[in-house]
């Protein structure tokens, strides 16, 4: 009985967020209100928030990869003397060759993108998904209480996430193919690990 109920609820979850990101693909983001999306869905609106407390959460509902969960888990898990940095470059190869939506984007995302660009909101809602995300990769590099240095560790691969991100929908959006463009997406990676790589050989404060 308890596998049943919580296969409906997976079902009615996705229902909810198909139904939700068809109506902003085709209208945006801004344009759709929650009572439209239950009625689609044929439930209450209340049910709709039981599973989607913000209605940007509708949209990005991948919340666990946007708050940067796979490269905590992969700094977390690494082997003994494998450096933060380079669990994460291990770990992007890995997405990315699966095609993983974190660290991969292909032509159907560039509908998702569109309708990200197009609301304030969802990219105020992302941000902080990013903040938080980096705020505990800190942690995992710098213990429970991260100093300046892992806290700025963090913030520069969450930015280099995102600003590779930004790009790789740039290049698509001229026409670019997804392989150039997700080749280009690993360089810019690549860039921004570097520049965490020397934050590690830094001391762990400067002299005053």
């Amino acid at each position: 009985m308890g596998e049943l109920r919580e296969s409906k609820k997976r079902e009615t979850r996705q229902r909810i967020s198909d139904v939700a990101t068809g109506l902003f693909f085709e209208r945006g983001f801004d344009a759709v209100t929650i009572d439209e999306i239950a009625l689609g869905a044929n439930v209450s609106k209340m049910t709709v928030f039981n599973y989607f407390p913000r209605k940007e959460d509708l949209l990005l509902d991948r919340e666990d990869d946007l708050k940067l969960a796979p490269f905590r888990e992969a700094v977390r898990n690494r082997p003994d003397g494998q450096s933060p940095v380079d669990a994460i470059r291990a770990l992007l190869r890995t997405m990315s060759s699966e095609k993983h939506p974190l660290c991969y984007i292909g032509p159907p995302a560039l509908d998702w993108w569109r309708v990200l660009a197009s609301s304030a909101s969802l990219q105020a809602r992302l941000r902080e998904l990013s903040d938080e995300g980096a705020e505990a990769l800190a942690i995992e590099l710098g213990g429970a209480k991260p100093d300046g240095r892992s806290r700025l560790m963090a913030g520069l691969i969450a930015l280099t996430l995102r600003t590779a991100r930004e790009e790789t929908v740039r290049m698509m959006a001229r026409g670019v193919s997804a392989k150039k463009a997700n080749a280009a997406f690993l360089v810019l990676m690549e860039q921004g690990l570097t520049a965490v790589e020397t934050l590690e050989t830094l001391p762990l404060q400067a002299d005053c």
